[in-house]
C-alpha cells in the first residue's frame, strides 16, 4: 500500500539511490526539502544541475572542476615536479585538508580490480604515462590499502620505475587513537614497515 503521493514517493526513491541514503533518511530529506521555500528548493536543484552539466576533468590532473585547469594545477607555487597519485577526487580534498603537501595531484578515477572488470585501460592510467614524460621527479602512490589499491599501485610502480622516475608509496599503519590489540595483522606489519626514527 502506498503511503505517500506519486510525486513524494517519486522524490523518495530519487534520494534513496544516493550512496549512504536509506529508505528512512530518504524519506526524512524528502519532507525536509518540502519544507523549504520555493526559492530555497529553486536554488537547490539549480546547483545540482549547474554542477551536473559544469562540472569536467581538469586537463592536467583530472579532477573534477569547473574550469580547464583546476586551482591546484593553476597555481605556480606548487611542486609541479612532485605529483601523488590518488583514487579519486575525495582524496585529493582528504590530502589537501592536511596541509602538508605542496605537490600535483593526479586522480586515477578507480583502480585496478580484474574481479570487477577494471583494467588498466578503465582508469586514468595513460594520462599519468603522458604527464611523466615532463620534468617530473617524484611520483607518491596514494591509493587506498585494500586489494584494488595495492593492485594499482604495484601496477604503477612497474611502469614509472622504467622512466627512471623515483617512486614512493604512502605509509600506512596504526591510526591515531587506535588500540593495537584492535588491529589486523597486515596493518600491524605495514606500520612496523613504515616506521621513522624519533
Amino acid at each position: 500500500m502506498e503511503f505517500y503521493s506519486n510525486n513524494i514517493s517519486r522524490l523518495i526513491e530519487n534520494l534513496s539511490v544516493l550512496p549512504g541514503v536509506g529508505t528512512k533518511t530518504a524519506q526524512r530529506l524528502a519532507f525536509h526539502i518540502l519544507s523549504m521555500s520555493d526559492e530555497q528548493v529553486e536554488k537547490f536543484a539549480s546547483a545540482i544541475v549547474n554542477a551536473k552539466k559544469g562540472i569536467h576533468f581538469c586537463n592536467e590532473c583530472l579532477t573534477l572542476t569547473d574550469s580547464d585547469i583546476c586551482p591546484i594545477c593553476a597555481n605556480k607555487e606548487r611542486d609541479h615536479k612532485t605529483i601523488m597519485v590518488v583514487e579519486n577526487t575525495r582524496d585529493l580534498a582528504a590530502y589537501e585538508k592536511t596541509g602538508e603537501y605542496n605537490g600535483v595531484y593526479h586522480v586515477l578515477h578507480g583502480t585496478i580490480s580484474p574481479m570487477l572488470g577494471r583494467g588498466p585501460d578503465d582508469i586514468k592510467l595513460k594520462e599519468l604515462i603522458q604527464r611523466l614524460h615532463g620534468d617530473i621527479q617524484e611520483l607518491i602512490i596514494a591509493t587506498n590499502s585494500s586489494v584494488e589499491g595495492e593492485a594499482t599501485a604495484m601496477y604503477i610502480s612497474k611502469l614509472v620505475k622504467q622512466a627512471g622516475i623515483k617512486v614512493t608509496r604512502i605509509a600506512s599503519g596504526v591510526p591515531v587513537g587506535g588500540d593495537l590489540e584492535y588491529i589486523d595483522e597486515v596493518t600491524l606489519s605495514y606500520a612496523l614497515k613504515g616506521r621513522i626514527e624519533l
